[in-house]
């Protein structure tokens, strides 16, 4: 990814960060998701970061274009396990995810600047719900994309049961959300999941061609045509989201998410038992 450091130091908004990096190219601002050694999997850090960091991509005067994209070989590999640890030892915690899980849609849908996803890799769970939140997805074809949340036995509440009926239909949505299958790049391309995959090496000259362009733009009809488009969008993910976090929340409790993760761990296949 050829990015461009030399306009000095961040803004204020973005020095508190430790789990993304920020690249300045013109008036694009590229946001890297930054913990490569977990697959740019989501803990506690990171999912307090992400439920801040469109809004301060929304108040940075400096860019009109947003990119996302992750660094290494992974997009975002949805939840840490050992995160998912942490709130079967401590159910109290998920309070506080819960309200961030709500920031993060919500922040992202009232993004006003268009927000282009970079998937250069795969990109699971949570990972997938932020993926398809972007306005524009663009991969790599070697990419694989899909919500898993039921394979941990948790419900897909993080916003995956808001996103993935709207882009490809209820049908189809379901069979995935409740199998946790994974698609590849190419396939989701095909069924509208996302917009196009291309060969890996070509990925960064697709996203930025994009970027440029729409940088080149009229910015305000631009901007504006983008939050008049996601009204609709909007409307039900407000309406959705207090019970979806709540179904996980409850998920979180049973017997079958326990099994998940401690299998995980013991790189064995779960027993789940409807408890």
């Amino acid at each position: 990814m050829t990015t461009d450091t030399s306009a000095g130091p961040r803004p204020f908004a973005f020095r508190d960060y430790e789990c993304f990096t920020f690249d300045r190219r013109d008036r694009v601002l590229t946001i890297s998701i930054n913990r490569p050694e977990a697959m740019n999997a989501v803990n506690a850090r990171l999912h307090e970061e992400f439920s801040r960091v469109f809004t301060d991509a929304a108040h940075d005067p400096d860019s009109d274009i947003i990119v996302l994209t992750g660094h290494g070989r992974a997009f975002c590999a949805g939840g840490d396990i050992n995160w998912m640890q942490e709130h079967i030892d401590v159910p109290g915690e998920f309070e506080r995810t819960g309200v961030e899980a709500k920031r993060i849609v919500f922040s992202q849908l009232d993004l006003e600047k268009p927000l282009i996803c970079r998937l250069n890799g795969h990109a699971t769970g949570l990972g997938a719900t932020i993926a398809l939140m972007c306005d524009i997805i663009i991969a790599s074809d070697k990419a694989r994309i899909g919500d898993p949340h039921v394979s941990v036995g948790l419900v897909a509440g993080d916003g995956g049961a808001v996103i993935w009926p709207q882009l490809i239909g209820f049908a189809r949505a379901k069979e995935f959300l409740l199998t946790g299958d994974l698609l590849t790049a190419p396939r989701a391309a095909e069924i509208g999941l996302i917009n196009r995959a291309v060969p890996a090496d070509q990925l960064d000259a697709e996203v930025y061609a994009l970027a440029d362009r729409l940088a080149g733009g009229a910015t305000k009809a631009i901007r504006w045509t983008k939050t008049a488009t996601n009204i609709a969008l909007k409307q039900l993910a407000h309406s959705m989201m207090d019970a979806c976090i709540g179904y996980e929340s409850m998920s979180n409790l049973t017997e079958d998410h326990k099994e998940a993760v401690a299998a995980f761990r013991d790189k064995r296949k779960p027993v789940f038992t409807g408890r």
